[in-house]
């Protein structure tokens, strides 16, 4: 069917008018893109800023031409972008061939800054949230003046709470900056409520006198609502230091306790002086590695359950190389503590030869599954890895799992029976020689799951073992040898007290200090923090 010439008219005409308003709506005034190619460094920068307040795609598509040196400029000086032998001309929102004579435009550091400060910027207008918080949180660190548009725009489209809040922080940052005494003062007011860290030094900046004995912020009711902002800010970090080294030190005393808690069965129940406990923590990591790398090569669709395979594979590797151990070597040497230290920390050098030679001398990365990648941020500034809090309950569970399994199993009722009286029990049939070998063989495997622990915070190398074997050691002498219930107290509070002493000692002479505070202690408690109630007769 023919359509009728005047409609026909009619239609050509709407869509050249809706062309040409396409085309006007993606222009840039040639004003704002004028001064990019100009000499004046104050004048670029501010041009930068008001095309970055556009919040368009054309301003998106300029700053990033600048930012990737795909900026150009005519010998009249009109902008240019150049992509792909073609010429972009954000004034007209035109595309032509690459005209002759063009320069490329100079962008110097400190432009760039502000360039990728705007980009940043552009991120508050992203359509996903996560987008839009990540961008909120960075403009905490560096918020100017220029950008202060832009986030004015941020602000009237945010709809969430949580970023709108941060938002209202950061414009209230900004405009510390400005030549308004008024301004300054009440964004200082506003600013009484942050958790920014990132603002305490520019605050004191502002309270500073120079050399003349003036103040760098020449308003003295700013200068009062900025002292009264930075006592209220250094109160809130304070509180946040408090809670986050509380918070590490439970982290620290979960992967102490870890670390410990096999050696707490093989030297606290049966005092032996295992030197290559470490290395059985060594063990359970290298085969976390290993169960990694099957999940990745064969079940790459199920590779954060891996670690649901790891655990239980990690503890009967470590358990089966303890029970060897137990019985080629140390079933020999009981009662002999010279002896089997001599000979567990020539164990322990093997071991470690043995790894480098399969899997080489170099650290191995074991990754996180993604359900312990990443953090939870409290307190504004505090953020707990998702895998130390997991950490903390996974050692808390192999506590519990240990517990019952010494007084609430029969296995545990034959081991306990050992310990304290080994004839009586070898007198009434219990196999004693059966039952070093299994309790040896469970604090090996407790071991190797403390290694599984380790692999998730950090690399994993032959020398692991190393950084944890003298601190089992402290745990456990310090806990009360053969005391479960001191070993877990011991942990914590070692965890405690090293990431209290820290800030104000440094992390070598924590150490020292805990140490002799461990020699002191047992100088005048030799049993530790609790008693044992009997010991082994030979």
């Amino acid at each position: 069917m023919k359509l009728p010439m005047r409609f026909l008219s009619r239609f050509l005409l709407a869509a050249t008018l809706c062309v040409q308003t396409l085309s006007a709506s993606a222009a840039i005034d040639t004003a704002l893109l004028k001064p990019l190619t100009g000499d004046d460094p104050d004048a670029r920068i501010a041009a930068v800023a008001k095309i970055a307040a556009l919040a368009n795609p054309e301003a998106h598509r300029v700053l990033n031409a600048l930012k990737n040196d795909s900026a150009y400029s005519t010998p009249d000086g009109e902008f240019l972008i150049v992509e792909d032998g073609k010429a972009f001309h954000p004034g007209s929102g035109q595309i032509t061939e690459t005209p002759d004579g063009i320069d490329g435009v100079t962008v110097n550091n400190r432009l760039r800054a502000v360039v990728d400060g705007a980009l940043s910027g552009f991120k508050l207008l992203s359509p996903e949230r996560t987008v839009r918080l990540s961008a909120a949180l960075e403009l905490q660190k560096s918020a100017a003046l220029e950008q202060i548009p832009l986030i004015e725009i941020a602000i009237a489209k945010e709809q969430d709470d949580e970023i709108l809040a941060i938002l209202k922080m950061v414009m209230a940052s900004a405009n510390l900056q400005s030549p308004d005494a008024a301004i300054r003062r009440q964004a200082a007011h506003a600013l009484a409520e942050t958790n920014n860290a990132n603002l305490k030094p520019v605050l004191q900046a502002m309270l500073e006198k120079s050399a003349d004995g003036l103040y760098a912020e020449p308003d003295e009711a700013v200068r009062r609502e900025v002292a009264a902002t930075l006592k209220a800010l250094d109160s809130h970090l304070a509180r946040t230091e408090f809670v986050g080294n509380l918070v590490y030190g439970i982290s620290l005393g979960s992967v102490l306790l870890l670390a410990a808690l096999g050696l707490a069965i093989t030297f606290g129940l049966m005092g032996i002086i295992n030197m290559a406990h470490g290395e059985l923590l060594m063990i359970g990591a290298y085969t976390t590695y290993v169960v990694q790398m099957l999940f990745r090569n064969y079940l790459p669709a199920a590779l954060d359950a891996y670690l649901l395979v790891a655990l239980p594979a990690a503890f009967i590797v470590a358990a089966a190389v303890g029970i060897a151990l137990e019985r080629t070597v140390i079933r020999w040497l009981y009662g002999r503590p010279l002896e089997t230290l001599l000979a567990t920390w020539g164990i322990s050098l093997m071991l470690m030869q043995t790894v480098r030679s399969i899997f080489g001398a170099q650290n191995v990365e074991v990754a996180n599954p993604s359900w312990m990648s990443g953090g939870v941020t409290v307190m504004g500034s505090l953020v707990l890895s998702y895998n130390r809090i997991v950490i903390v309950f996974f050692s808390l569970f192999v506590v519990l799992a240990v517990w019952l399994i010494l007084n609430k199993t029969r296995l545990g009722l034959f081991v306990r029976a050992v310990m304290q009286n080994r004839r009586m029990a070898d007198c009434v049939g219990v196999s004693t020689a059966k039952i070093d070998m299994m309790t040896f063989g469970l604090g090996s495997g407790i071991a190797g799951l403390g290694g599984v622990a380790l692999s998730q915070l950090g690399n994993v190398g032959p020398d692991l073992g190393q950084s944890y074997i003298v601190d089992s050691f402290m745990v456990v002498v310090l806990g009360g040898v053969g005391q479960l219930a001191g070993t877990v107290i011991a942990a914590f509070g070692l965890g405690e007290v090293n990431k209290f002493l820290e800030p104000f000692a440094g992390a070598v002479m924590a150490k020292i200090f805990i140490l002799i505070f461990i020699i002191v202690f047992i100088q005048r408690r030799p049993q530790g923090l609790f008693a044992l109630k009997g010991r082994s007769v030979e």
